[in-house]
């Protein structure tokens, strides 16, 4: 299999974000921490490096910084956007795209998942989904 890996690598900032309180509300967060969170994710700071197929992301906001590295192919352990553990699978869905499905640990939610694709103008879109309800949040890479 010889094919180019996108390069995510980089401290992106976020230039757009739609639907993120729905998704919240999806996950049955509640309102009191959904205004935080919606207030504190509004200006993220993403640092991704990565080898081959292995990325370590790093999403940093004034209040929590969350770090996952995992590498394509391989089930890793993360944590939903609402803080439950789960299992999660990430797959190259294109060239330039990778989906993953989350399975909760224990107990019940929606279903969740999240892609991460880098578009041919060099942005990268980071999709969230819990059942029918997808956030889409866009950003832009400030250094390499």
């Amino acid at each position: 299999m010889d094919r180019k890996i996108p390069d995510f690598s980089g401290t992106w900032k976020m230039k757009s974000s739609e639907n993120f309180e729905e998704l919240l509300k999806a996950l049955g967060v509640n309102v009191m921490l959904r205004k935080i969170a919606v207030a504190a994710a509004s200006k993220p700071s993403v640092e991704i490096t990565q080898d081959g197929e292995t990325l370590s992301i790093k999403t940093s906001t004034s209040v929590r910084t969350t770090h996952v590295t995992f590498t394509v192919g391989q089930e890793f352990i993360e944590t939903t956007v609402d803080g439950r553990p789960c299992t999660s699978f990430p797959l190259w869905e294109t060239d330039s795209k990778i989906s993953c499905e989350q399975t909760l640990q224990k107990g019940d939610g929606p279903k969740t998942s999240w892609t991460r694709e880098m578009t041919n103008d060099g942005e990268l879109i980071l999709t969230m989904t819990a059942d029918d309800v997808v956030c889409t949040r866009v950003y832009v890479r400030e250094s390499k």
